[in-house]
């Protein structure tokens, strides 16, 4: 197992030694006039899975934009390790809602996952040897070799969740944005991909996840951030969920929460 001073990177040349920390500082962003975040400030570190929880319209998907670079914040900043988050793309990958994606688009589990590559090495370029090894690996990593060739509308939830982690590997990024993962799968796939993630955090990715399953969070993230529209806490799972910030969260008591 890889520790967090040791992160992996499978390209050569991108190895990375000691803890990389995000670090997000009063960040405020809008659709038009209507603020959907207002002064968020967090850090988190590789090796973590980090649960972004809230009720609807809370602002989890917005942060997850901002991180992505997908949308762009009014104030506030957002730095990996020192450096501004999004002056190295390729350390940041993005896994759209299921309900986002067009199944019927005509490609298969391998052509997703080489997609991975397309930062490092352009989108009309031909994928060099050592490409190819990094999307072998990847596939091999989320036993997606069987399925490489298959249309990816023809996969189950949790395999198409499985390929899209898989093109996040091929990408070597090291913080993986995952909008609501869980959701549409059955017990056996969320049990599968919440120990597939867990995996990934501890190889030294960092894991940020929306999530809506208030019973299951404490099983699968270690540190939580409690949001609607302003952060309300953040810090370890189970202390964070307490009943009163879920109160100050939902506006309601008798919330089901952790175990």
């Amino acid at each position: 197992m890889v520790t967090e001073h040791d992160h992996i990177c499978w390209g050569g040349g991108h190895h990375h030694s000691g803890a990389h920390t995000l670090a997000v500082r009063h960040l405020t962003a809008a659709y038009g006039s209507n603020k959907v975040l207002c002064d968020i400030s967090f850090s988190a570190s590789c090796g973590n899975t980090l649960a972004l929880i809230g009720p609807n319209g809370a602002g989890k998907s917005t942060l997850l934009n901002l991180l992505a670079g997908l949308l762009q914040p009014l104030s506030g900043d957002m730095s990996w390790s020192g450096t501004p988050l999004h002056a190295n793309r390729h350390e940041t990958a993005f896994m759209p809602q299921r309900t986002e994606v067009d199944w019927r688009f005509p490609i298969t589990v391998r052509e997703l996952v080489e997609m991975g590559r397309y930062p490092a090495v352009g989108i009309w370029r031909k994928l060099r040897p050592h490409d190819i090894e990094i999307v072998d690996k990847a596939l091999d990593a989320l036993n997606l070799i069987d399925l490489q060739h298959r249309q990816i509308g023809a996969l189950s939830g949790g395999q198409q969740q499985r390929a899209f982690l898989a093109r996040a590997l091929a990408q070597e990024a090291h913080i993986l944005l995952l909008d609501e993962p869980f959701t549409g799968l059955d017990v056996p796939g969320t049990e599968s991909l919440a120990e597939l993630l867990r995996s990934l955090a501890a190889e030294g990715r960092l894991i940020i996840a929306s999530h809506h399953d208030l019973s299951t969070a404490d099983k699968i993230f270690d540190r939580a951030l409690l949001l609607n529209r302003q952060l309300i806490a953040a810090g370890p799972t189970a202390d964070v969920l307490t009943e009163q910030n879920l109160y100050t969260a939902f506006g309601k008591r008798n919330i089901v929460t952790t175990p």
